[in-house]
């Protein structure tokens, strides 16, 4: 039988209009940057640690810390792919991706399939296995005063079958 797990990942980010806004690594051009140690991009954060919490694998801050200058300025969906490999070799296969960006600005509606594109190469599923929807807070919080972004994902994992029979074929227990 194959093992299916389900990871949820959270990142939010203040404004900070001294950089430029990315978000799932696409740039939204007018609107002021996130802040954050690499490139602030939450959409990003939010997959890495639904994906590193499906496979026990920690979370974004184990692998990629703040404060660590490999990772200054780093690009997110380079981690992000970083990632999906890690659980490659851990014997894991992405089935799907569900993401939620909280925000009142950008509208990010228009740019919704550019973004399940770039996510799906990432994480190598297809872009019907990802879905990213915009939410607005209605002008309350935080979030409604316009001081930053929230994100909200979660991911779908599986055994990879083929890595899971080669872990226990001949040789596997050490006894040949």
């Amino acid at each position: 039988m194959t093992a299916f797990r389900v990871g949820t990942g959270y990142d939010s980010h203040r404004f900070d209009p001294a950089r430029p806004l990315i978000l799932g690594g696409l740039h939204f051009p007018g609107h002021p940057g996130l802040s954050g140690f690499s490139d602030g991009d939450a959409l990003a954060h939010a997959v890495i640690d639904a994906l590193l919490g499906a496979t026990c694998l920690g979370d974004i801050g184990t692998h990629f810390p703040p404060g660590d200058e490999r990772w200054r300025g780093a690009d997110s969906m380079k981690l992000l792919s970083r990632t999906a490999a890690m659980l490659r070799t851990e014997g894991w296969l992405v089935g799907n991706v569900d993401v939620t960006v909280i925000c009142e600005t950008p509208r990010i509606g228009s740019r919704v399939d550019e973004l399940r594109r770039l996510l799906a190469e990432r994480v190598g599923v297809a872009p019907e296995a990802v879905s990213v929807k915009g939410k607005s807070n209605e002008k309350m919080g935080w979030i409604g005063r316009g001081e930053g972004i929230a994100v909200h994902a979660v991911a779908l994992v599986m055994e990879d079958r083929g890595r899971t029979a080669d872990r226990s074929g001949p040789g596997a227990s050490g006894d040949g």
